[in-house]
């Protein structure tokens, strides 16, 4: 078959994804859900390029036995009234299975109303009539009772969960790990697990991205992300935590890029990603001043008492490194509790704003008093 449509990739010739699908006989959702579910292997991304598929790649699946229904097989999916009809049961008790958590969605759309139609792998819904027959007739099982009256619908929740165990079986870059754990937590969780403002903007870039890119309308991609957020504190918790696990080893491998920093030989940063602009950064350690400023640093400013300024620093000091021994000493929960911003920890008052502010206060009592001294002569007179 001809090779139309294809790429380079480091000299070796690699058919797009549209012309992979075309030849699969898989229509474009139903690629993409193969590629997901690791069914096809994609080609490395390169730098501001598109995914490709190994000509070997194709060979092996169109050399599979019965081709191509087995593989379109594994990657057909049902919403709620085709796996019910699937099961023999009601689209009502097939709903309350799925509410349940029984089952677990692969993908989704919106209908013409916006409404979230779940949709689900064929054959895993076969093998769960195989593996738990109970389910499909006579009464519920109580704990599943139990959880439907108090509300719960674990559709979204198991459906990240899922999406979220594929992309990291599919990426092996420890901080393209920690982005896709990180996608399902909001900006505000994220900024407080991730502090560092760069290797938030990092980890926006190294998020995993579709085969086919961000298609879909502008309503499915805002359902999108609104499914993508956590929304149960256990969940946010198992992923704030999950989160920095993956950020320590990440970190140990290599730190985020910064402004103006040179990129290393050996690091797999993306050459096509967008340039930051060149900011100074602080460097590490003591910084050398010169004599001058040496000596205006040992001057306390105007209005300012600089023993009392000193005392106020080493005071903030000892009241600092206390709170950080008693916050994130040894292997005590408290600890493991601040590091993940989930209690917070005493903020530490600036020194310059102290001595600053003792400086103005000694400013205004003696301007009081100059006042008070010139109204008792004014009231001897």
């Amino acid at each position: 078959m001809p090779m139309t449509g294809t790429v380079r990739d480091n000299g070796v010739h690699m058919i797009t994804a549209s012309s992979a699908a075309a030849e699969l006989e898989l229509r474009r959702g139903e690629f993409a859900l193969a590629v997901h579910l690791g069914i096809v292997r994609v080609g490395a991304r390169q730098s501001g390029g598109r995914a490709g598929v190994h000509r070997e790649e194709i060979d092996r699946l169109r050399s599979e036995d019965g081709f191509p229904g087995t593989l379109q097989e594994r990657v057909r999916t049902v919403g709620t009234a085709d796996g019910a009809r699937l099961l023999g049961i009601s689209p009502v008790r097939f709903s309350r299975l799925a509410r349940a958590g029984c089952v677990t969605p692969v993908a989704f759309y919106l209908n013409r109303y916006r409404a979230v139609v779940w949709l689900y792998l064929a054959q895993e819904l076969g093998g769960l009539a195989a593996r738990s027959p109970e389910l499909m007739v006579g009464n519920s099982p109580p704990w599943m009772r139990s959880r439907l009256d108090a509300g719960t619908d674990c559709r979204a929740r198991n459906w990240r969960a899922r999406r979220t165990e594929r992309l990291l079986a599919l990426t092996e870059d420890p901080w393209a790990r920690a982005a896709v754990v990180g996608e399902a937590l909001d900006p505000v969780q994220l900024a407080e697990v991730v502090d560092d403002p760069y290797e938030r903007a990092y980890l926006g870039r190294v998020r995993p991205v579709p085969v086919f890119g961000q298609g879909g309308s502008a309503a499915g991609r805002e359902a999108m992300a609104q499914l993508m957020l956590a929304d149960e504190p256990d969940e946010i918790l198992w992923r704030r935590v999950t989160l920095g696990m993956e950020l320590d080893g990440a970190r140990e491998l290599r730190a985020a890029p910064r402004p103006g920093e040179e990129r290393c030989p050996g690091s797999t940063v993306d050459s096509g990603a967008s340039a930051e602009p060149a900011v100074p950064v602080r460097p590490f350690g003591p910084v050398r001043r010169s004599g001058a400023e040496e000596a205006s640093a040992e001057r306390p400013e105007s209005g300012t008492r600089g023993d009392d300024a000193q005392e106020d620093r080493t005071q903030e000091d000892r009241t600092q490194e206390g709170s950080e021994r008693e916050a994130g000493g040894g292997d005590g929960a408290a600890g493991l509790l601040a590091r993940f911003r989930l209690r917070r920890t005493p903020r530490r008052r600036s020194a310059r704003r102290t001595a600053g502010g003792r400086g103005k206060r000694f400013a205004a009592g003696a301007r009081t008093r100059h006042s008070w001294h010139h109204a008792d002569q004014g009231s001897h007179r």
